[in-house]
C-alpha cells in the first residue's frame, strides 16, 4: 500500500476578540443547533462533508459510540442551511480548563466557494466562546478554541481559518496510507 505525506496545522484562538467576521453569503444561511442528539444526522454530515477529502476515522462507530459521544454535556453540532438544505457544520467538542475544540468543520461540496464557510466558522467560533453560557453546570467560561485542518482538506480551508483570527500555534507532517475516497456512502464517489 502506498502512502503520502500529509501536513496537520493546528490554530488556536486564546481571546473572545480574536474572531475576524466574514463575509456574509450570497443568500440567506441560517445557522442552527441539533439539539437532538441524533447519531444518523450526525453520521450523514461527517459522511457528507467528509466523503470526498478522505475523512475516514468515524465511518467504523457504531451507533452506540455516536449516541455516547453526542450525548456529552457541551458537545453542539451547528448546522448552515440553504434553502431548507443541510450545507454544512461545525462540531464543538469541550474539553478540560475552558478549552473547546471546534473537532470538525466543512461544508457538503455543492456548497463550496460560495461564502458559506466563512460564515459558518465565524457562527461557530462564536458559539464555542460562549457554549459555557448554555452549559453553566457543567462547562467553565471558554477560555481557548481550537482547531485542526490538514493539506488532505479543501484547498481554502487554512486560509479560512486564519481570516477568522485563528493563529498557528503547530505543524506535523507524517506519512499517512493511501485510502480509498470513500464518498458520502460506499460506491458514492466520484459521483
Amino acid at each position: 500500500m502506498s502512502s503520502f505525506p500529509v501536513t496537520t496545522w493546528s490554530l488556536e484562538q486564546t481571546a473572545r476578540t480574536d474572531l475576524l467576521p466574514a463575509v456574509a453569503p450570497d443568500e440567506d444561511v441560517p445557522v442552527v443547533r441539533a439539539e437532538v442528539p441524533s447519531p444518523e444526522f450526525s453520521r450523514f454530515l461527517y459522511a457528507s462533508v467528509g466523503g470526498d477529502i478522505r475523512w475516514t476515522d468515524r465511518l467504523g462507530w457504531s451507533h452506540a459510540r455516536w449516541r455516547e459521544y453526542l450525548e456529552r454535556p457541551g458537545v453542539e453540532t451547528w448546522v448552515a442551511y440553504e434553502r431548507g438544505t443541510p450545507a454544512g457544520y461545525a462540531e464543538l467538542d469541550p474539553q478540560d480548563e475552558g478549552v473547546v475544540e471546534i473537532a470538525y468543520f466543512g461544508l457538503l461540496p455543492a456548497f463550496r466557494g460560495r461564502h458559506i464557510g466563512g460564515h459558518l466558522l465565524a457562527y461557530g467560533a462564536a458559539r464555542a466562546w460562549d457554549l459555557a453560557e448554555r452549559w453553566p453546570d457543567h462547562r467553565p467560561p471558554t477560555k481557548r478554541v481550537w482547531l485542526h485542518t490538514c493539506s488532505k482538506d479543501g484547498v481554502y480551508a487554512k486560509d479560512n481559518y486564519l481570516r477568522r483570527g485563528f493563529r498557528l500555534f503547530d505543524t506535523q507532517v507524517a506519512e499517512e496510507a493511501e485510502v480509498p475516497t470513500p464518498g458520502p456512502w460506499p460506491g458514492a464517489y466520484p459521483a
